[in-house]
């Protein structure tokens, strides 16, 4: 990712700190947090300073690697496993975090040196994020042959590189495409709430130079109806045995409109967003968010102080509605998705 020139990565272990962009100042300032305690991590997760399932899962994973580092040796298997719980529970919805946590655990289950485990618990987490960034990369390769010159391609949150460790998902196609040459246009979804299109999608287009039109939520369907949009593609946090894709409230909306004006909808997601323990979107438990997202905007009331809110921060878009899945190995449909399925469980064998 570029920002202000220089290349960066989300997130990064550094001397034993953990680093972090913290997106929750983003787009006004760049600031890095250090943090050197698991519950100082837990706390970046729940309060969204890091947000996004793969970035979500890099850093759990990089948690533990701190959490292993300031363990004692005399009880570092009990230290680990409770460093494990409190990065499980801070965000229940990206699957991302659970399969990374469960890597990073995998891979010292077998030592009992622990020196070695450090330096086990260290390497995994490195490769974890080394690998996320890699199979970004690659998602961009695969889904770039989809963007041709004169689109309008829609997206809905933040799926850069902000949300991964580094191109991201929904953005990493249309990053590959435009260095390749590749002249459209974004549209970005605001994305209410928390404006994760207009405060971070924007500011990576931006970055980069990328031509791009920020637009309300509710204009999409819109200028899908205009017949101004050519191709949808939104990032995901759990996508289920069957498809169902768990992301950013709104995305639902974005799929139901794109299948009635018949414009192609993509999931773009790494192989550790699939959730293949959980059989359909009903399966997903959707995370409900704090009220005082929905009634403040910058510290200010938008409405009465006492108003009833609702606030699921993820909803569940069928399978139905979906063109395909772009990932690492390639573009998968409901028709082929059990290969993928296939490949996945070999991958992680």
């Amino acid at each position: 990712m570029k920002i202000n020139g220089k290349q960066i990565r989300t997130v990064a272990l550094k001397n034993g700190i953990l680093e972090l962009i913290d997106q929750n100042k983003l787009p006004f300032a760049v600031e890095v947090l250090y943090l050197s305690t698991v519950d100082e991590i837990v706390c970046a997760i729940k309060t969204m300073q890091v947000r996004g399932a793969p970035a979500i899962g890099a850093t759990g994973a990089f948690g533990l690697a701190v959490a292993m580092m300031q363990s004692r040796e005399e009880s570092w298997k009990e230290d680990i496993r409770k460093a494990y719980q409190k990065l499980l529970d801070s965000r229940p919805t990206a699957v991302d975090l659970r399969n990374c946590l469960d890597e990073v655990m995998d891979g010292i289950s077998d030592i009992s040196d622990y020196k070695q485990a450090i330096s086990a618990t260290i390497k995994a987490a490195e490769r974890i994020a080394d690998n996320n960034a890699e199979a970004c990369r690659r998602i961009g390769i695969y889904g770039a042959s989809l963007i041709k010159s004169g689109m309008n391609v829609l997206t809905h949150c933040n799926a850069g590189a902000l949300a991964t460790v580094d191109y991201g998902t929904a953005l990493a196609p249309i990053r590959i495409a435009y260095a390749h040459g590749t002249e459209f246009s974004v549209f970005v979804d605001e994305t209410r709430p928390r404006l994760q299109g207009a405060r971070l999608t924007v500011f990576e287009l931006s970055q980069e130079g990328i031509p791009y039109k920020l637009i309300t939520d509710n204009a999409a369907g819109y200028y899908m109806q205009k017949g101004m949009i050519s191709l949808v593609i939104t990032g995901a946090d759990r996508i289920a045995l069957n498809g169902d894709t768990a992301n950013k409230i709104g995305t639902y909306s974005k799929a139901v409109l794109a299948k009635e004006n018949g414009i192609p909808f993509y999931i773009a997601a790494p192989a550790t967003t699939f959730d293949l323990n959980t059989a359909t979107g009903s399966g997903i438990h959707i995370e409900e968010r704090d009220r005082e997202e929905v009634i403040m905007m910058n510290q200010t009331y938008i409405t009465i102080p006492e108003a009833e809110v609702l606030n699921p921060a993820f909803d569940v878009t069928p399978e139905k509605y979906i063109s395909g899945y772009i990932t690492e190995f390639g573009i998968f449909n409901r028709d082929n998705i059990h290969v993928l399925h296939k490949i996945i469980r070999e991958s992680t064998k």
